[in-house]
This record gives structure tokens, sequence and C-alpha cells, in this order.
């Protein structure tokens, strides 16, 4: 059963002038950030104020690429050869690496945003050119997957440092992945009721799908959607939630499947 797990939030999405969550405030709950990388949400600048946030308050620093996609804050689906979809991460990874090393923090990890996270989550082949191509980069990365996906399989076949995610404030097929955004209740906005579906997952070491299906899986972390207007109080809902269950909160270590 696990006992310590790491927390995460999806944050560094606004963009110039237009907000996008409260990262400031996050950042005193979560354990690790995944911070855009400027092609879904996220510029220069906030990635910087993000990242040198998050060393302050000692949260683990990641990589989370998406499509191109501004507009539709990479959540369309968006199908490209291999080779290009492979230079998206290297890029994005790449620009990430960059400003954490100019800011002098670390980056630990990395995970695939939105529709690419998504469509990775449904084809293994998909996934592990994504993780090769940031493994190519970064080859000491862990590398974020959606537990009991083909991200999964992936990090497995590959042989690199991982670790396994399940979601707060998201529902769950029969499969592990998650529920598409466009049907009711993909997103859960309830607090409580966020909080202890995840303490009942931790401790059974599963994913709890809305069929009440039990789907075994390592549990290394749990994520948090920053740009949800609840995500304040999920966050410390969660984190009460587990720190009650005798559950420790700590950044993930990383390591092999």
């Amino acid at each position: 059963m696990t006992r310590t797990v790491d927390l995460n939030a999806d944050m560094g999405e606004s963009f110039g002038p237009w907000v996008m969550g409260n990262d400031a405030a996050l950042l005193k709950i979560v354990t690790s950030a995944n911070i855009a990388c400027g092609f879904h949400a996220g510029d220069p600048d906030v990635m910087a104020t993000t990242m040198r946030l998050a060393g302050d308050n000692g949260v683990g620093i990641g990589a989370h690429p998406g499509f191109n996609d501004l507009q539709g804050f990479g959540r369309q689906r968006i199908k490209l050869p291999s080779d290009t979809l492979a230079n998206l991460v290297r890029y994005q990874l790449g620009a990430a690496q960059g400003m954490a090393r100019g800011l002098g923090v670390e980056l630990r990890h990395l995970k695939l945003h939105g529709a690419l996270a998504n469509m990775a989550a449904e084809n293994q082949e998909m996934a592990e050119t994504c993780y090769r191509a940031a493994l190519s980069v970064a080859p000491e990365i862990t590398i974020m997957v959606l537990a009991g996906t083909a991200q999964q399989k992936a990090a497995q076949a590959l042989g690199c440092n991982t670790a396994c995610e399940i979601f707060a404030d998201r529902a769950y097929n029969d499969d592990a992945t998650l529920v598409d955004r466009s049907l009711p209740g993909a997103v859960i906005h309830d607090a409580q009721k966020a909080a202890a579906r995840i303490v009942a997952m931790v401790q059974e070491g599963a994913i709890i799908a809305e069929s009440g299906k039990r789907i075994p899986t390592r549990i290394d972390t749990i994520c948090l959607h920053g740009d949800t207007p609840e995500a304040i109080d999920i966050a410390r809902e969660t984190r009460a939630a587990l720190e009650a269950a005798g559950i420790t909160l700590a950044k993930f270590a990383g390591s092999p499947l």
C-alpha cells in the first residue's frame, strides 16, 4: 500500500495579460509543478516566474509540453508525423531545460499535456515517440505517465525513470483512460468528493473508475488541474484528507517500472 505520494498541478498557463489559475497559492500546497512550455499555454515570462516560485517553495519542477494550440488550450487532437511529434517534444523540453538552468533550479520531470497526453494514453507507439524524444534531450529525466494506460507501457518498454499519476479531479473509464471532457461528470468540481476518492485510490492501490471497477496500479503522484475554478479548494481538501489518513506528501523519487 502506498504511504507516501506526490501532489502535482499543471500551471504556468497564463499568457501575457491573460491570467489562468492561481499558481502562487497552489505552490504552497502541491509538491510538484508541471509548467507549460509555451505551445498550449504560457510564455517565457510566465515560465520563468512560475519556475522561480516553485523553487522558492521547494516544489519539484517539470516540463508540460502540449500541441501547438493556444486557442484550444492544447485540448484539440492534432495528427502529426512521428518526426514532427518528436521535435515538438524536444523543442518544448529544451525551452524548459534552458529556463530552469538559467534560473538555477532543477528540471526533474516531463508530463504530456491535454490532447497530446490523451492520445499517447491510447497509443503506445505515440507515447514511445514522445518519451524517446524527451530522453534524447534529458536522459535522466523522470517521465510522468497516466497510470494504467499505454503511456505506462511505453515508459516500461523504454526502461526510464517513471512516476505513475492518477487524477483527483477527473473521472475514469474502465480502461484507466480519462472520461472525455465533453461528457457529464468528466471533471469533478466537488472538493470533498475529489479528496475522498483519492484517499480510497491510494489506500487500495488502484484507480476507481466511474463504474466502480478497480484497476490495480502503482501510484506515485496525484494531479490537480490548476485551471479549474475550484483548484485551490480541491488541492487543500485533498492534501488534508491524505494527511488525515496517515499518507505523507513528498516529491516523488522516480524509478523504472
